[in-house]
């Protein structure tokens, strides 16, 4: 791979950049740790849960499951599980809206530093 001059210079500069804090990574970084948080912890959350469910609790969990279907009524199970999962629909756009705002906030000082330059 051949470098010519005004790209090495390039790259030099860029390293310095970011060496000095004048750029970030953080947008590409906020990107992944968003699909992190929107994907992979609900995932292993509701694993865990189960594991440490069946593992420690198996016979308080029979007890409550019985509890549950005896106490309450179809409608009172569907509407429950409608308002956790419109809960945790609220609880994933919060999550989006956050992670838009931090890129938003760092694509803004990018421009701003684009624009101190010139």
């Amino acid at each position: 791979m051949v470098v010519e001059k005004g790209q090495f210079n390039f790259k030099i500069k860029e390293m310095i950049d970011f060496l000095t804090f004048k750029s970030f990574i953080t947008p590409t970084v906020l990107i992944l740790f968003y699909y992190i948080g929107a994907v992979i912890i609900p995932i292993f959350s509701f694993t865990l849960m189960l594991w440490i469910k069946d593992r420690y609790f198996k016979k308080v969990s029979l007890t409550l499951k019985e509890s549950i279907t005896s106490n309450t009524t179809l409608s009172q199970r569907i509407i429950f599980i409608a308002i956790f999962i419109g809960l945790f629909l609220l609880m994933e756009l919060f999550w989006r809206m956050m992670f838009e705002f931090l890129i938003a906030y760092f694509d803004m000082h990018d421009s701003l530093m684009r624009l101190s330059e010139e």
